[in-house]
């Protein structure tokens, strides 16, 4: 990882191959020692990319009980540990008043740790500081992930 500094934030970013779900799993809880209340995670990634196994690491550090599966039906998924995340997925949201129908603005504001797929459809909305986690597939079980903090963090 590359670190660096911009007044008073941390910016880091990282690259990294993952072989499989068990390692894009725990790269997702190496990630969130470095969340905390307020932090927000825009996911990018095609379907089947990852971004929910990513999810499941990030809940795992922070002791989340439930299942964790993507919200693809349900739009946002509430989860409970040690830090209140939610995860949000815009995929079948069409324009931003759907998105602010869901109460995103609610959420991205709640104190919790805030995790949304297809963050692409937050255009012009999408929080400065957040990471922003992009996922490709380079073959059945290998995933690139990168990871950037293009607002910084405290």
């Amino acid at each position: 990882m590359r670190y660096w500094t911009l007044g008073k934030y941390l910016i880091f970013m990282a690259r990294y191959i993952s072989k499989s779900e068990g390692e894009t799993v725990a790269f997702g809880r190496d990630l969130a020692k470095r969340l905390r209340p307020g932090s927000f995670v825009a996911l990018y990634g095609d379907l089947g990319a990852g971004k929910t196994q990513f999810v499941k690491g990030i809940c795992e550090a922070f002791k989340v009980k439930e299942v964790v599966n993507s919200p693809t039906f349900t739009i946002v998924n509430e989860y409970h540990g040690t830090l209140p995340v939610y995860h949000i997925d815009l995929y079948r949201m069409k324009d931003i008043q759907e998105i602010f129908g869901i109460g995103f603005d609610e959420y991205s504001e709640a104190g919790g740790v805030c995790l949304v797929e297809w963050a692409e459809k937050l255009d012009g909305i999408i929080p400065e500081k957040r990471f922003d986690v992009k996922m490709a597939v380079i073959d059945d079980t290998t995933r690139e992930i990168i990871v950037d903090s293009p607002g910084g963090e405290d």
